[in-house]
């Protein structure tokens, strides 16, 4: 029989599952204070080694919020130019990351960019959307993709203008190589996308299309990678130029209007003025519209003459028909691109 000498339960044990909670979320607030702290603190600290390297570098920062699982911070009126000329600038960006993950960052660019061409002038860049990722933060080579979307290109006045006014997408990735199952120590991964790109009024992308698009897709092993540093008037690539960097197992697709091309390459390297050596292998489709079209370029960089020859030659090769294919070879060399004898434009330029 029960009496009021009875012990009664303790409640103690219904409080401690709320003073559990309320424990780690004040340890996790702590965390989140510290993490936003250390960001503005690195990125301060990155902004002052790059200007005492001969960059510019300018942002205002509009405060970091997210609590309690996101660090979401805010720039405004960024602008980092190089010692090279090149510089990008953005009305705002937005960077944010997992606060339970702070080694990978999505940076976008609400308002579009304004990218500086160093003697070429500045072309503004607007989009759906410009985003670029970044994971793998504490890696030799961390992952790293740039997208743009519908992105449109608008010279500014007194520019050159830009070779392509629009395209569907623009996307470049990186990541470190893998053999096997182990990470090469100084390779790493390239992939390019230009998707549906429509070339300026007049240009060589217009002609080279017959006013159609242009898609390339183009992979490589970027060899000697860790000679990609330093902040010389020329940039980071003349380093890795003046080191041997080299461009392996290069493979590609091209479609340009009409004309379909894959091509391959064992070795790329660049000269010390920046433009590509080397020879890339043609496998094309119906190339002739595309080099009749180089031929009639208004004006420009490209030789008139010289792709009025190669296009001569496809034709007496018998490229003419609508299913014609052709093995090609372009060289790189002397600072031109070569089509047999035929010179028929500089080659690409690194820097």
């Amino acid at each position: 029989m029960n009496d009021a000498s009875t012990k009664r339960h303790s409640r103690k044990g219904l409080y401690a599952p709320f003073i559990i909670v309320l424990v780690a979320l004040a340890a996790w607030t702590g965390w989140w204070f510290y993490l936003t702290r250390q960001i503005e603190t690195r990125l301060d600290a990155q902004a002052e080694t790059l200007r005492r390297a001969g960059w510019s570098v300018d942002y205002v920062k509009d405060g970091i919020t997210g609590w309690p699982f996101r660090a979401h911070l805010k720039l405004k009126y960024v602008e980092v130019a190089a010692p090279s000329g090149h510089a990008v600038a953005a009305p705002a960006l937005s960077a944010e990351a997992n606060a339970y993950q702070p080694t990978k960052w999505v940076v976008v660019a609400p308002d579009g960019l304004v990218l500086t061409r160093a003697e070429r002038g500045k072309v503004a860049v607007r989009g759906d959307a410009i985003r670029m990722s970044v994971h793998g933060l504490t890696q030799a080579w961390p992952n790293v993709a740039l997208e743009l979307v519908n992105p449109v290109f608008t010279a500014h006045e007194g520019a050159e203008i830009f070779p392509i006014s629009r395209a569907g997408r623009v996307e470049f990735y990186i990541r470190p190589h893998i053999v096997g199952s182990t990470v090469a120590s100084d390779d790493v991964d390239m992939l390019f996308r230009l998707i549906d790109a429509k070339g300026r009024p007049d240009g060589p992308v217009e002609a080279f299309t017959q006013d159609g698009l242009l898609t390339i897709q183009t992979e490589a092993v970027i060899g000697q990678a860790s000679a990609l540093h330093g902040m010389d008037a020329a940039g980071v690539l003349s380093a890795w130029a003046r080191a041997g960097g080299t461009f392996r197992q290069v493979r590609g697709e091209m479609a340009a209007g009409e004309s379909r091309a894959t091509l391959t390459s064992d070795l790329l390297r660049a000269r010390p003025d920046g433009r590509l050596e080397g020879r890339v292998a043609l496998k094309t489709i119906k190339p002739l519209p595309a080099l009749a079209g180089l031929a009639g370029t208004p004006h420009g960089a490209v030789n008139r003459v010289g792709a009025a020859g190669a296009a001569g030659a496809a034709a007496a090769a018998g490229a003419t028909g609508a299913g014609d294919e052709l093995d090609l070879t372009v060289v790189f060399r002397d600072g031109r691109t070569w089509l047999g004898p035929f010179s028929i434009a500089p080659a690409p330029k690194l820097f």
